[in-house]
């Protein structure tokens, strides 16, 4: 993808930062810890099935969400696909989809 396909995107996803030139970045907040693990799993499970694995850190209720696709050396089409299906994913546990 090219830089200003990336920002298009990006601007259409509030909360997520491009860092480095590869890697998109999101941090969640969580109202309780087990929701953020809750959200964690179900992360892990959706990223299985696109066999599309994001790196995943978590600091008490923040969680936090950076994809690249390694292959192509930066950011493709299916790093959106995983950002909204985590956002999607957010919303529906957290009420703000």
């Amino acid at each position: 993808m090219t830089d200003d396909q990336i920002q298009e995107r990006l601007n259409a996803r509030p909360g997520w930062t491009l860092k480095d030139d590869k890697w998109l970045v999101k941090k969640y907040r969580f109202p309780q810890y087990m929701k953020g693990i809750e959200f964690v799993q179900q992360t892990a499970m959706s990223a299985e099935a696109l066999n599309h694995h994001p790196m995943i850190s978590i600091e008490y209720r923040l969680v936090t969400i950076s994809v690249t696709t390694w292959s192509e050396g930066g950011i493709t089409a299916l790093d959106f696909e995983l950002t909204d299906r985590c956002d999607r994913l957010y919303g529906a546990m957290c009420g703000t989809d």
